[in-house]
């Protein structure tokens, strides 16, 4: 079953259950994933609609922090519910010593020695961690082992 079928299916099963906020979570992922279609003019395979969620669930934590820092716990809450629900569509998380690893095998396939080489190393990172870690994370991981 291939990703946006999985994403109908769940707004279906979240209409039955009458489940309002999974279900408006479900609706706004498969609302961004029409709309990146319609921009680019072409149907998305399931590594493009990983990364649209991935591009979702970083925009929420980022909103989470905000609410935070602005003292707003409930706004947090309900960004932090969505967040739960987008991450339940993307592959498994890595822990930290997976991202280590394939950190420090880039870095050795690319040849890095400085933190000049960051930017290659994080493309190449891009395509074998999308959706798995957070980036954000990851670069952090890579200034620590290149610097």
């Amino acid at each position: 079953m291939t990703l946006i079928e999985q994403l109908k299916d769940a707004m279906k099963v979240a209409m039955r259950a009458k489940d309002k906020a999974r279900l408006g979570t479900v609706r706004m992922a498969l609302a961004a994933i029409k709309q990146v279609e319609v921009d680019e003019a072409k149907t998305l395979s399931d590594e493009e609609i990983i990364v649209v969620l991935t591009k979702m669930v970083k925009q929420r934590r980022d909103s989470i922090k905000q609410y935070e820092d602005a003292g707003r716990p409930e706004l947090a809450e309900a960004e932090a519910a969505e967040v739960v629900v987008l991450q339940e569509f993307l592959p498994q998380q890595l822990s930290d010593d997976e991202i280590n690893t394939v950190v420090a095998e880039v870095i050795a396939e690319s040849g890095a020695s400085s933190m000049r080489d960051m930017g290659k190393v994080m493309g190449l990172l891009q395509g074998k961690v999308q959706g798995r870690a957070d980036m954000a994370e990851v670069g952090k991981i890579v200034k620590a082992q290149l610097g």
